[in-house]
């Protein structure tokens, strides 16, 4: 039975691909760290999205880091990123993890090649009829410069191209015309840690957050907080986070956050090229975090 709005809730943890030593992806890093979401009571998984380096792995690995996933997760969902930027590209990740057991597909925006608000319509509509997937629509202007607005998500959910989208963006007038128009159609998740609790609060349905990777069970207790109505209470515990998210997105994600994993007792390798090891100035603050982290027992 296929994925459906309403089964997008709660915390689905953009975790990281780890790597060995030579370079290679360690799929039994892999499986451990999809086993520590799980067992935190993340709702599902999304791997090989931008935390998981979709564009520096091979399109053999990305099938075999989905697959990993799907295997351990035990019938939770594995929603894939897709980052291509060409749409057949696209479709043949889709139908790559369609066949690794996925649940759905996250597809971002199409970029460098940027259509009009129809162009974009039109594109999640052809790529939903090429896909035996469901999809959740990835919207980060901040990396791809196109937004979808408020008005072409609603369209997008009428047509039935998308059942829910990864809001990452700070404009918080769009993020609440987006809930007016399609909140009631879509899952909308947030995919901004320092506004998780307030998109949750405002109607978003749960998140796709990097730092889950690393700390799920505190995202949990926000979100259970923030959806019960005590927006200043989730607030405050997230106090608790919040060196740990300024740190981790110093340089660009996930340099940093896969080094402070390992500082923090859970490593996972490096990065690929083009993303490097964390300079020194970073790699200090990192460490003190990390020092922080587990004085006030972070978890």
């Amino acid at each position: 039975m296929a994925l459906t709005h309403s089964q997008i809730s709660g915390l689905f943890s953009a975790i990281v691909t780890p790597l060995t030593v030579d370079g290679s992806v360690d799929i039994a890093g892999l499986k451990r760290l999809v086993r520590h979401q799980l067992d935190a009571g993340a709702s599902g998984i999304v791997p090989i999205g931008g935390t998981g380096e979709y564009p520096a792995l091979s399109r053999d690995e990305r099938k075999r880091v989905v697959a990993a996933c799907v295997e351990e997760a035990g019938g939770k969902p594995v929603i894939p990123g897709v980052l291509s930027t060409g749409f057949q590209d696209a479709v043949e990740a889709g139908r790559d993890f369609a066949a690794a057991g996925a649940a759905a597909v996250m597809t971002v925006t199409p970029y460098y090649a940027a259509g009009t608000q129809e162009g974009m319509r039109a594109y999640f509509r052809a790529y939903r009829d090429a896909v035996d997937l469901p999809v959740m629509l990835y919207q980060i202007p901040r990396r791809t410069t196109v937004a979808v607005t408020a008005e072409g998500v609603q369209a997008m959910a009428e047509d039935g191209s998308i059942i829910g989208m990864k809001f990452s963006s700070y404009d918080m007038p769009e993020f609440i015309k987006t809930m007016k128009y399609a909140g009631d159609k879509i899952s909308v998740l947030s995919g901004e840690e320092p506004l998780f609790a307030t998109h949750v609060a405002l109607g978003a349905r749960g998140g796709v957050l990097a730092s889950a990777t690393i700390y799920p069970r505190i995202w949990l207790r926000i979100f259970e907080l923030a959806r019960a109505g005590k927006l200043n209470e989730a607030l405050a515990e997230q106090t608790r986070i919040d060196p740990v998210v300024n740190s981790i997105f110093l340089e660009t994600n996930p340099g940093p956050l896969k080094a402070f994993m390992a500082m923090a007792g859970m490593p996972v390798g490096g990065v690929r090229l083009p993303l490097t090891a964390p300079t020194a100035e970073t790699t200090e603050k990192l460490q003190a975090v990390a020092r922080h982290a587990r004085d006030i027992a972070l978890a």
